[in-house]
C-alpha cells in the first residue's frame, strides 16, 4: 500500500490527466445513456403493443443483450463492424453501453408503463386524444416519474460500466490508471486515485438524480 503522503502526491500531480479523462469518461456516459433512453423506450412501446411480431423483436433484443456480456458487445461493435466501415472507439462504445443500458431501461419503462392506471388511457380516449397524444402526454410522464429511481441506478451502472472502454484503449479514467500504474509500477496507487475519481461521479449523479426525483415531487403537490 503506499503511503498517504505519497498518494497525495501523485493525486496532485496527476490531476490535469485524471481531470482530461473523467471528461471523456462523462461524455461517454452521457452519449450512451441519452441514445440508451431511446432506444428502451422504442423498445419498451413494442413490448406493450398488441403485434405479437414486435413483441418477440423486443424480447429477442433484451435476451441477445442481457444474455451476453458487455465486453463481448463492445468488441463486435469495435472489431466486427470494422471489416465494412471504420467505427471510431468512442462512438463504438457509446453505441455498444447504449444498447446494453437500453435492454434494461426498456424493462424498467416497460414496468412503469404498464404500471399505469388503464383508467387514464381512458380518460384521455374520452377527451378525444388519440391513443399516441395520451401515451404521450398523460401516460409517459407518470410512467417516467416512477421509472426515476432504477433508473438512477442505472445510470450509475452504465458510468461504472463505462471503464470497459479501456479495452478498445480508450483514454478514459480506468485506461488512464492502468497505464499509468504500469508506466510507474506503482498500480495500487493509481487505482487507488481513480477509484475517487468514480466516486465524484457517482456522488454527483446520484445528487441530481435526487434533486430531480424531488422536483417532480414538489410539481406533483
Amino acid at each position: 500500500m503506499p503511503s498517504f503522503s505519497h498518494f497525495l502526491e501523485v493525486l496532485v500531480d496527476t490531476k490535469d490527466i485524471f481531470l482530461k479523462a473523467m471528461l471523456l469518461t462523462l461524455e461517454l456516459t452521457v452519449v450512451s445513456i441519452l441514445i440508451g433512453i431511446v432506444i428502451g423506450l422504442f423498445f419498451a412501446l413494442m413490448k406493450i403493443s398488441k403485434f405479437k411480431v414486435l413483441e418477440l423483436i423486443s424480447d429477442i433484443y433484451v435476451f441477445l443483450v442481457r444474455g451476453t456480456p458487455l465486453i463481448v458487445q463492445i468488441f463486435i461493435l469495435y472489431f466486427g463492424l470494422s471489416g465494412i466501415f471504420l467505427l471510431p472507439d468512442f462512438w463504438a462504445a457509446s453505441l455498444a453501453l447504449a444498447l446494453h443500458n437500453g435492454a434494461y431501461i426498456s424493462e424498467i419503462l416497460r414496468g412503469t408503463i404498464q404500471g399505469v392506471d388503464k383508467g387514464q388511457m381512458e380518460a384521455g380516449r374520452s377527451l378525444g386524444m388519440t391513443k399516441v397524444l395520451t401515451l404521450r402526454r398523460i401516460i409517459l410522464p407518470q410512467a417516467f416519474r416512477r421509472a426515476l429511481p432504477p433508473l438512477g441506478n442505472q445510470f450509475i451502472i452504465g458510468l461504472k460500466d463505462s471503464s470497459l472502454a479501456a479495452f478498445i484503449s480508450m483514454n478514459e479514467l480506468f485506461n488512464v490508471a492502468t497505464t499509468l500504474g504500469s508506466n510507474n509500477f506503482d498500480e495500487m496507487t493509481y487505482l487507488l486515485i481513480v477509484a475517487i475519481y468514480y466516486l465524484v461521479l457517482v456522488a454527483l449523479l446520484t445528487f441530481l438524480v435526487n434533486r430531480f426525483e424531488k422536483r417532480l415531487a414538489i410539481s406533483d403537490r
